[in-house]
């Protein structure tokens, strides 16, 4: 018997195996869609990370800390700074819950280290 020949047998051997597998399919099966029953995924729930305004820490520091923590541009920061010295509030990030409160601990403990008394927050978008 040649190789083509054993080859061959081979394949026909795996086809009487596996046709009788496909001849009990289900209807959703033989019209070509597959159905899968997976759980919904929830996305996670984002949280906004709030710096607050206060008389004592210098502008310089807040946009040094929106850079370092929050890889904001000088722009950016300064943007971000300004709103929150007007407004007393401002938004330097919106991330998952464990990613803000890395970058709170980082500000509270940068704040510190400095010996501002810098404010900063975390709210649920």
């Amino acid at each position: 018997m040649s190789n083509f020949a054993k080859k061959l047998k081979r394949i026909q051997l795996r086809m009487n195996f596996i046709s009788p597998l496909l001849s009990h399919r289900d209807e959703e099966e033989e019209s070509g869609v597959a159905i899968l029953d997976r759980p919904a995924i929830k996305k996670p729930k984002r949280y906004k990370v709030l710096i607050h305004n206060d008389d004592y820490t210098t502008m310089e520091f807040v946009i040094d800390i929106l850079t370092q923590v929050f890889l904001k541009s000088e722009t950016e920061a300064k943007d971000v700074m300004v709103k929150v010295h007007m407004e007393g509030i401002g938004v330097c990030g919106i991330y998952t819950f464990e990613v803000a409160e890395t970058k709170l601990a980082k500000v509270v403990q940068m704040a510190k280290e400095n010996g501002h008394p810098l404010r900063c927050s975390l709210e649920q978008e």
